[in-house]
């Protein structure tokens, strides 16, 4: 998917683990069980007329349709950056607090789509949708929009766009359901900026919160990668979107300095960094050979050029890094000082040329 919640799959996301196999089992189950399907409709006239609150529970809970499900199961799982982000307690809190707030904003739709219209709406759509929506809000607000591609050459494809299809098709899997996409993301903004202290009403106790760690997150954690480095790097947004950024960066500067090596004439590269002159004997690797002398046309030559960062510091502890490596110490000096003492890039060059 094209976003940057990372790879790392659900672990240290239990709540999303926990809803993606408790309801979409429910709903499987429902689909196996058809008669038992009328006790989790979201029946509005129930609920006004006849009382039955208890369907508040079970009609905004469990979908009956396999497409509702299925969209919000793929909207959940990239949801669940939230939880990673602002720990678990606080993930479930803003579910909580949208799914009261949206209970309310549905019954304020229907009443307003009646007064409009004069239609009245009887059943809504049943599921976990309205606080689904919800998360569209920070979603929106909060993860920073990155392109990947174009399509015909205008149209951008960024990290966010596979998540607004998902959307969309959830918004036009039913009838009503922009009702509860609405509903959804006018609690979402309330809760979000806390309109009327709202986070400070509807939160989930410390209490249940304990509950849930000791007795329900061992049933629903999952276990650590092992591709993850020690100290946690792809953890949070910016950490992933700099080890991006500095792939980027190295490709780039790859791509620079094969083209040169391709060239039978030495061309001025463009930047501040002449990458053809600053490696002129990494293809020659292996012991350390004294630096030849250039002949006098070619001092007269290059006395006319921009002097090199051959002056600028070079960290000893890196040089004998990559010495251990098994690179020479002349191939370290060059490459270390090309690349701004970044040991990381130096490597990949030392690598692949």
């Amino acid at each position: 998917m094209f976003t940057t919640t990372g790879s790392r799959g659900l672990y240290k996301a239990p709540l999303c683990k926990s809803l993606l196999l408790v309801l979409n089992g429910l709903t499987v189950m429902l689909t196996l069980l058809p008669q038992y399907q009328q006790l989790f409709t979201h029946n509005l006239q129930a609920i006004t007329q006849q009382h039955q609150v208890w369907r508040l529970l079970c009609g905004r809970l469990v979908c009956l349709d396999m497409k509702d499900s299925f969209c919000s199961s793929l909207l959940i799982y990239n949801f669940r950056i939230f939880e990673r982000r602002f720990g678990t307690r606080k993930f479930a809190s803003f579910l909580l607090g949208t799914w009261c707030l949206s209970a309310l904003m549905d019954f304020l739709l229907v009443q307003a789509f009646q007064f409009l219209f004069d239609y009245e709406v009887e059943e809504l759509p049943s599921g976990l949708l309205a606080p689904v929506f919800s998360l569209f809000v920070p979603f929106y607000l909060s993860i920073p929009r990155m392109p990947v591609t174009q399509v015909l050459g205008h149209i951008d494809i960024t990290n966010k766009s596979l998540v607004y299809i998902v959307g969309l098709q959830l918004l036009t899997s039913s009838l009503f359901m922009w009702l509860l996409a609405l509903s959804g993301l006018i609690s979402g903004a309330l809760y979000h900026f806390n309109v009327l202290w709202l986070q400070k009403i509807l939160f989930v106790p410390a209490w249940v919160s304990c509950i849930g760690r000791y007795i329900l997150e061992p049933l629903f954690s999952s276990s650590q990668p092992t591709n993850e480095t020690p100290l946690g790097m792809g953890a949070t947004l910016d950490i992933q979107r700099q080890q991006r950024m500095d792939l980027l960066d190295q490709q780039m500067l790859l791509a620079q300095y094969n083209e040169a090596r391709r060239n039978t004439r030495p061309q001025p590269q463009a930047g501040l960094l002449q990458w053809t002159r600053l490696f002129p004997s990494l293809r020659h690797r292996g012991q350390n050979q004294p630096p030849i002398q250039p002949s006098p046309q070619a001092q007269t030559h290059q006395s006319t050029q921009p002097p090199l960062l051959d002056n600028s510091p070079v960290a000893e502890e890196q040089v004998a890094r990559l010495v251990e490596m098994g690179f020479s110490r002349i191939d370290a000096l060059e490459a270390l000082r090309a690349s701004n003492n970044d040991i990381n890039m130096a490597t990949n060059f030392l690598l692949q040329h």
